[in-house]
């Protein structure tokens, strides 16, 4: 069953249906799967997906003599292989047989036959070497299963060596972290909170609110069910800090949901000192994850909530009103690699261009929000120059009563903390890649 269910999953990612993740749980759902089979079944969509230039150049030349291989089949043939090269604990009869059994079942006796020959010629022949591609980026590309535009593109930005540690760092399962809410528990009791209820984590070596986990379900503890913890990436901390938030403090969080950062915004401030952040979102379902969320955490006296698209504001707000200003803007979310890999099959540069232009239409609506000292802080997920230091690049020169100022609590990042902007790329900590730089308005 979860091979099945792992290949119909594949099917429709293909198709470009929908992204991974959503496809996951709602296979899960349907299928009323175990944890056992859910977890194969998890391990075989996401590995399959990760690693699918890899797995095409190791089938390629098992399947060029045959007339025509139709997509379902040739989808099954790639997770089966996913299974037989990286899945050390799965039996290769196992593999097999269900492989033959699905390849009868969805097609006839002889697309099952085609499916046996060609499995069990592999596990005779073994896979091709990439040292059978001569082109030094191209054999990178299909080793590290990025395209190849992708991958020039990154060795432009940070060379073939780090291309090649980023690449193969996406291809291992993301960790689970967590922000605790220092203002109710200190980490370390935390840890033993989290040790107690049978899950192994550590201080995260990223942000002073974090804790990591190899495996565990952190949303199901105890301290996220009483609000003291809540499920956020390590990078994804940093945010708040930087905007050097002070109790009484009036702040936007221009593109909020699903609200990690506006509730981490929100511990900073005060209702009795008047301290308020105003959350926007385009969307009103991704508002009332918001509000749910801010209820959990015990900060809703302190977050006001509006339906809005973050390119509105200046017709909305008065001029000058904002202490701070976040502005987490829509991006090609490349620095999710690890977690929504099919991201990277699915974007082209000129996204990259078209995002830009939005991001710059935030930052042009929110410019005279902000009073006078005031700090924007520009946040993305993603690790392309054209939707972080080119958009504060543009907006600055724009915008020449704005300075880049110091990014506050991030000075032992010092292998991504350049030129006052943060750029974490996912290999350096193995977590998501990020960006934040911090614009203060002078005048």
């Amino acid at each position: 069953m979860p091979r099945f269910v792992a290949l119909e999953l594949l099917e429709k990612v293909t198709n470009q249906q929908s992204y991974s993740n959503l496809l996951v749980n709602d296979g899960i759902k349907k299928h009323k799967l175990d944890s056992k089979d859910a977890g194969l079944m998890t391990e075989i969509v996401y590995g399959t997906i990760s690693r699918r230039l890899t797995l095409e150049f190791y089938l390629a030349p098992f399947i060029k003599k045959a007339k025509k291989v139709e997509a379902w089949v040739k989808e099954l043939l790639l997770l089966s292989i996913y299974q037989m090269e990286y899945l050390d604990k799965v039996p290769a009869y196992g593999i097999l047989n269900d492989a033959v059994e699905i390849a009868k079942a969805k097609g006839n006796p002889g697309t099952g036959k085609f499916v046996n020959g060609v499995l069990r010629t592999i596990q005779r022949q073994g896979v091709p070497d990439f040292n059978d591609i001569s082109d030094e980026v191209a054999r990178l590309s299909v080793e590290i299963s990025l395209p190849l535009w992708l991958t020039e593109k990154l060795i432009g930005q940070i060379g073939l060596a780090e291309t090649r540690k980023l690449g193969l760092s996406v291809l291992k399962p993301s960790k689970a972290s967590a922000r605790i809410d220092t203002r109710f528990m200190a980490i370390s009791d935390a840890l033993d909170e989290l040790s107690a209820q049978g899950i192994k984590a550590h201080e995260s070596k990223v942000s002073r609110f974090g804790v990591v986990a190899g495996k565990g379900f952190l949303a199901g503890t105890k301290l996220f069910k009483q609000g003291h913890l809540t499920v956020q990436d390590e990078t994804s901390m940093l945010v708040a800090p930087s905007m050097q938030i002070k109790p009484d403090h009036l702040v936007l969080d221009a593109c909020a949901a699903p609200g990690g950062k506006t509730t981490h915004i929100a511990t900073f401030l005060q209702a009795s000192q008047g301290g308020k952040v105003v959350a926007l979102d385009i969307h009103p379902h991704k508002i009332k994850l918001i509000e749910e969320n801010a209820k959990r955490l015990h900060v809703e006296d302190v977050i006001e909530t509006k339906v809005l698209d973050a390119r509105q504001v200046a017709a909305v707000f008065p001029d000058e009103v904002f202490d701070r200003v976040l502005v987490d803007a829509p991006c090609s979310g490349l620095g999710l690699l690890r977690r929504k890999p099919d991201i990277k099959y699915h974007k082209t540069e000129e996204d990259f261009m078209k995002l830009q232009q939005i991001q710059l239409e935030i930052l042009e609506s929110i410019v005279q929000k902000v009073k006078v000292w005031g700090i924007i802080t520009y946040s993305t997920c993603t690790i392309t120059p054209e939707e972080n230091q080119e958009v504060v690049r543009l907006f600055l020169e724009r915008n020449p009563n704005y300075e880049l100022i110091d990014i506050k609590g991030v000075s032992h990042l010092t292998k991504s903390y350049h030129d006052k902007q943060l750029q974490i790329y996912p290999h350096q900590y193995q977590t998501d890649g990020f960006f934040i730089s911090c614009l203060r308005r002078k005048a």
